[in-house]
């Protein structure tokens, strides 16, 4: 329900325990919707870019270009999205850096008008 288009979420660590890791993959235009990591201390997530072509934007920035072997870190508190380009899959390593009082927010979807135009 947070998500335009399929997505696929493979867990790499129990979920539940200390470092949650997964493997997301995104068919060609799927995205998810803008949506916050909120910690009150540390928090946030990082994104390794693994094959395919995404996007990855924060709120009040330029969408940036994702392929493969690229890093996105992500700090608690900013709002953002990722997912595929339209022409493309697009799979990322997900990990939930550990912090106190973690949670997510998931806030309105990426409209088709906002995505066409990258």
């Amino acid at each position: 329900k947070f998500f335009i288009g399929d997505s696929f979420l493979n867990p790499l660590t129990d979920p539940k325990g200390s470092l949650p890791i997964h493997n997301a993959t995104f068919e060609p235009g799927c995205r998810n919707n803008w949506h916050i990591h909120h910690a009150s201390r540390g928090g946030g997530q990082l994104l390794i870019c693994t094959a395919g072509e995404g996007w990855y934007q924060e709120e009040g920035r330029p969408a940036v270009s994702l392929t493969p072997g690229m890093v996105v870190t992500i700090p608690a508190g900013v709002k953002h999205w990722h997912g595929a380009k339209a022409n493309s899959w697009f799979s990322h390593i997900a990990v939930e850096v550990p912090g106190k009082n973690c949670r997510n927010e998931w806030c309105e979807p990426v409209s088709d008008e906002e995505y066409n135009k990258l």
